[in-house]
């Protein structure tokens, strides 16, 4: 039999494709598809703000409702005005911020020259950060200014705010702020 090098490759084929559809079962029934189900079918849905850059990009956060509140699943927001469900690949990953085991959970303090750390609790960090607010105000607080007008303000405390906080909240911030007296105020959106 005299076979040239195309009708030997035509032949190997169609034996290899013969072959393979003989092993593989031949079945021209249709065959049903099964869907699979989404982790986030039973999870609470909440909508959030990304904290990573001062865009303010909108995200979603799939929360499981068994009592333990873990994070299944973030993912963008298509109904946000800023990302229209776009995130950065460090928005794409808010989910391993939440979910990692270094996290700290609770306050921390270290004491002056002191060179550990010590947990303390929430009541005594947030009281201790109140008096020590309160009294660097008090000693630094200038009613009125070299011409005599009224300025009533502090020079010795600044506030850097958050991209995690939406307009509303920011606005909350300042004023206390401001009423506090302080002249230094900046917010991550703007640096």
């Amino acid at each position: 039999m005299n076979v040239t090098r195309r009708n030997f490759i035509k032949i190997s084929g169609a034996a290899a494709a013969g072959m393979a559809v003989s092993n593989l079962g031949f079945d021209l029934r249709p065959v049903k598809a099964h869907a699979q189900m989404l982790k986030t079918r039973y999870a609470k849905e909440t909508t959030t703000i990304c904290c990573y850059c001062g865009v303010g990009c909108g995200a979603i956060v799939h929360t499981s409702k068994k009592g333990d509140g873990r994070v299944i699943n973030i993912e963008g927001d298509p109904d946000h005005v800023i990302n229209r469900g776009a995130l950065c690949s460090k928005g794409a990953a808010l989910a391993g911020l939440v979910e990692n085991t270094n996290r700290l959970l609770k306050p921390m303090y270290r004491a002056p020259f002191s060179t550990e750390w010590e947990e303390v609790t929430w009541e005594w960090a947030i009281d201790r950060i109140g008096r020590r607010i309160k009294a660097t105000r008090d000693a630094t607080f200038t009613p009125t200014n070299a011409a005599g007008q009224t300025v009533n303000r502090t020079t010795a405390i600044a506030s850097v705010g958050s991209a995690a906080l939406d307009n509303e909240e920011c606005w909350i911030y300042q004023a206390m702020l401001r009423a506090m007296g302080l002249v230094y105020i900046e917010h991550q959106a703007r640096i």
